[in-house]
């Protein structure tokens, strides 16, 4: 995965999963699709390469978290489309409370008036 500009941070390990689980949870989705809605939701910052969101489907895929099946694009064109399972509907809400109180550690570290004093 990488960030749209040299400046932005590249993303934790096991963010990707999350992000795919995410956008799986409003329905199935195409590879391309699950790549275009992680880019338009994050305004263009998080831009997901190609053999790393396959890698990362095949992974979710393998550990039961979704599910696949081939289907037809909006082109008209065979496609791989992916959807949670039990499993994974599960996962998502666990890693999701799980990064939400990281990312609020993070923000409050980043944000502590004292951290500031001393820098």
């Amino acid at each position: 995965m990488r960030t749209a500009a040299a400046t932005e941070p590249m993303l934790l390990q096991g963010t990707l999963d999350l992000l795919v689980l995410r956008t799986l949870a409003w329905g199935p989705r195409h590879g391309y699709a699950v790549a275009r809605w992680i880019r338009e939701t994050s305004d263009d910052v998080i831009l997901v390469e190609d053999r790393a969101l396959y890698l990362a489907l095949h992974r979710l895929e393998e550990n039961g978290l979704i599910e696949s099946e081939w289907g037809l694009s909006e082109n008209n064109r065979r496609a791989r489309y992916y959807q949670l399972t039990a499993a994974g509907k599960r996962q998502l809400q666990s890693k999701a409370a799980s990064w939400t109180r990281y990312v609020e550690a993070v923000f409050r570290i980043l944000e502590s008036a004292e951290g500031r004093a001393q820098a």
